[in-house]
């Protein structure tokens, strides 16, 4: 649904409200939203626009004056949902609100992606991004969202896709791996989390480098993939490196599609390094539906860009393996416009969701 096609006018406060599972990881207790501010000069800064935007001007309600919700596209205790659940307690504490997490996976972010494209452009719908599926998915098929569908509040994350084994396969190196693909076309099983993400595209640029072919396996998120592997009921999988890295016994990463070796992983090189000129991320942002107010966007704006510059924030995700990498809103969505165009390119050449 297009931005045009939404309600006008702010939500009924007053009506009846949904259910939400809070997060389950949230420290105990409640800030005090009341207490004096603390003598730093932005925090300063973004307490006193809170208050601003929570004190009713004009018989307009307060802002945010009930749960607000991000949903993710991918199941509990993944990448995606961790970096999203540490973003909610930032905000929490930066909104004197609650901010809860809802989990809907399926078709590689799309279902999610969806219903925050159709949610109502009030603040208190947030949704996670996934580059390269935030703009490969609507090539590939009809979509339920569209870039424009979404206003960018900026991207947190960046994080290379890798390729993994068990720590018992036979396949001792990238290149052992393909030698087999070649040797045996479509036997060996390569899983993902979707078609179109940044997992499956690594493969499908490999494929189209290599002359290999590989059976593409799709499941819903990090611990189903880990499970899978290890359970021998796939060959190999494309994981993101800091996903794998969290839990890495039992693994061995053959490769990772940054652009130069990653600092938690030095020992693992990159695809380039290799000889596969093949550079592939997972890119997480944070978006609300287009049409937003301009005021609470902002607010959450001033407030994404705070919590992607806390060293408290920036420490959660190092700790997870990923590698922080802010973007400013405007700033990042004009890159994906632009870089688009070159996923079409690719589609035309290469339709990934026939490989």
């Amino acid at each position: 649904m297009s931005a045009s096609d939404r309600p006008s006018g702010s939500e009924d406060v007053n009506r009846p409200r949904q259910p939400m599972r809070s997060m389950s990881d949230r420290p105990s207790g409640s800030e005090d939203v009341n207490r004096p501010c603390q003598a730093l000069p932005r925090r300063g800064l973004l307490a006193a626009g809170a208050a601003l935007l929570a004190a009713p001007a004009l018989g307009q309600p307060r802002w945010p004056d009930r749960p607000i919700e991000i949903v993710v596209g991918f199941i509990a205790g993944g990448g995606t949902d961790l970096d999203a659940r540490s973003f909610g307690r930032a905000l929490e504490r930066r909104l004197g609100g609650t901010v809860v997490v809802t989990n809907r996976p399926g078709a590689g972010g799309e279902l999610a992606l969806g219903s925050v494209a159709r949610a109502r452009p009030d603040g208190y719908t947030l949704g996670t991004t996934n580059y390269p599926s935030l703009i490969t998915i609507p090539i590939e098929r009809q979509a339920q969202f569209r870039l424009d569908d979404f206003a960018p509040l900026g991207n947190l994350v960046r994080d290379p896709s890798a390729i993994t084994v068990r720590a018992d396969s036979p396949h001792a190196t990238l290149q052992d791996l393909l030698e087999a693909a070649r040797q045996a076309p479509d036997r060996l099983t390569y899983a993902s989390p979707g078609v179109g993400t940044d997992d499956h595209l690594q493969l499908v640029l490999l494929q189209a480098l290599t002359g290999i072919r590989m059976t593409h396996v799709v499941f819903q998120g990090d611990p189903q993939l880990r499970m899978a592997v290890l359970g021998k009921q796939v060959d190999c999988m494309g994981l993101n490196l800091g996903a794998v890295m969290q839990s890495p016994e039992g693994f061995r990463i053959l490769s990772q599609a940054g652009a130069v070796r990653s600092r938690f992983c030095r020992d693992v090189p990159t695809l380039k390094e290799l000889g596969h000129p093949v550079e592939m991320a997972s890119e997480r942002g944070v978006v609300v539906p287009a049409g937003t107010p301009p005021a609470i966007l902002a607010r959450l704006r001033e407030a994404t860009e705070d919590i992607a510059r806390d060293p408290e924030f920036v420490k959660q995700l190092e700790d997870r393996f990923t590698e922080p990498a802010w973007e400013p809103g405007e700033a990042w969505f004009a890159r994906l416009r632009a870089q688009e165009a070159d996923y079409r390119g690719l589609w035309q050449r290469t339709p990934w969701a026939q490989r």
